[in-house]
């Protein structure tokens, strides 16, 4: 294994772990807050409990988050030290900026935890509130950070070599806003998904637990709402993609002629010695006007890109499809629910359609690392888009084929950790009476 495919694939799977946490971090609490502001409306003590059970969830999540976020934190100048060396000043506003928030969540959850009896019931809920928007916080800023090597804007080089930086342009480049707004409703839609299919797991097992039963009924909408967005700012990232970065454009749908009316592709197997994509469903014109608002829009194929600054296609398009695939799966289900919901005028508990929520529970998560994918390997063969590419930033060091294994060791236990706390936490819930 070369050096860099070894530091390429340790950042992966330490990104691919660390992930989960970071969009828990922006998820949970959301759904805690709202189960206690029930509890504050109407006073049932199910909702205080569902927010104590969910909080705890929460602590628990953050806590490995914090250990796998500080691994990233040792990898960047580990793996990547001329990346560092040249993007550290530019990167440090973010990165800062993503500590603080980080601090401020971790005092607020504290709080929130602990607070219960001690402080009065609206500053709890505000305490909350404030774990909720310093978790989203959290995330942007890291969001923000991976924006700029998107889109690196705010500096310029001197004629003696040395750098002028703006780092408040840096941090806010024009990538930050859509993309930071699409991770942000990913990472409320795939949490609501998740919890989602474990209390239907459980209401398949007792369907009269209340308990459960009020959990889908804060969860699901949520759900539902974050389902409908998600498309939308899904199309506002995509659009500054289809501008700023063409390559990942066509590898993402791999097109490979430069043409008008391009068709957008639902599947496919992107033939890259051959320059084809066989086997895909070909949707006229759609990919020319979603990216560029004409239907006879012209978009960059990937002939016209030289082989060496293109992205590996297979990966890139398969990853954009299970993406695509996920999210109109979640759509889907989102829009059968709020069907019946509305004509049943209740929660709807048929056993096939709570089995179909377990189904779809991974579904959100695995968008999200499948967004992941595209926007990481979509930008190969460069770190930073057009400056600098990764084969120049990966350390010299030898032996990072250990550390690797050392670190999939790591995260093989903290999974195990995370799953026995979790399971702990919803597997003794409160029937709370007959429903």
């Amino acid at each position: 294994m070369t050096d860099l495919l070894a530091a390429r694939s340790q950042m992966a799977i330490s990104l691919a772990f660390h992930i989960v946490f970071a969009i828990v971090g922006m998820g949970m609490p959301l759904l805690m807050v709202l189960a206690e502001g029930r509890w504050l409306r109407h006073g049932d003590p199910l909702d205080r409990e569902l927010a104590q059970r969910w909080a705890k969830g929460t602590a628990i999540m953050f806590a490995v988050g914090a250990v796998s976020g500080t691994v990233l934190s040792f990898e960047l100048g580990l793996l990547w030290p001329e990346l560092m060396a040249f993007a550290g000043p530019i990167l440090g506003l973010p990165f800062s900026m993503e500590g603080f928030a980080f601090f401020f969540e971790a005092i607020f959850l504290g709080v929130y935890l602990y607070g219960w009896e001690r402080v009065p019931p609206r500053a709890h809920w505000l305490a909350g509130v404030g774990v909720f928007l310093a978790g989203t916080a959290s995330g942007a800023f890291v969001v923000c950070a991976n924006a700029w090597m998107n889109n690196p804007t705010g500096w310029s080089r001197l004629p003696d070599g040395t750098l002028q930086i703006d780092p408040v342009a840096a941090m806010f480049n024009p990538g930050a806003p859509g993309q930071v707004l699409h991770m942000v409703v990913a990472a409320w839609l795939s949490v609501a998904f998740a919890v989602a299919a474990v209390h239907a797991w459980y209401l398949r097992k007792e369907p009269g637990n209340r308990f459960h039963r009020r959990a889908l009924e804060v969860v699901l909408p949520v759900a539902m709402v974050c389902a409908v967005a998600q498309p939308l700012t899904g199309h506002v990232a995509a659009e500054h993609i289809a501008h700023a970065q063409p390559a990942k454009l066509a590898a993402a749908e791999a097109q490979w002629e430069t043409m008008a009316r391009a068709p957008l592709r639902l599947g496919g197997w992107p033939d890259e010695e051959a320059e084809v994509t066989r086997y895909s469903v070909e949707l006229p014109g759609l990919l020319s006007l979603l990216s560029f608002g004409e239907v006879d829009a012209v978009v960059t194929g990937l002939r016209d890109i030289p082989r060496e600054d293109r992205p590996p296609v297979a990966v890139v398009h398969l990853a954009y499809q299970v993406m695509l695939g996920c999210g109109m799966a979640m759509l889907g289900l989102s829009a059968l629910i709020a069907g019946l919901w509305w004509r049943r005028g209740q929660l709807p508990d048929d056993p096939r359609l709570l089995a179909a929520i377990v189904a779809a529970g991974p579904l959100g998560v695995l968008a999200v690392e499948a967004g992941w994918t595209v926007t990481e390997v979509g930008r190969q063969p460069w770190v930073v888009y057009g400056v600098m590419r990764t084969a120049d930033a990966v350390t010299p060091v030898q032996g990072i084929p250990f550390t690797l294994a050392g670190y999939l060791g790591l995260y093989v236990a903290l999974s195990v950790l995370v799953v026995l706390l979790l399971r702990r936490q919803f597997h003794h819930a409160p029937h709370g009476g007959a429903a």
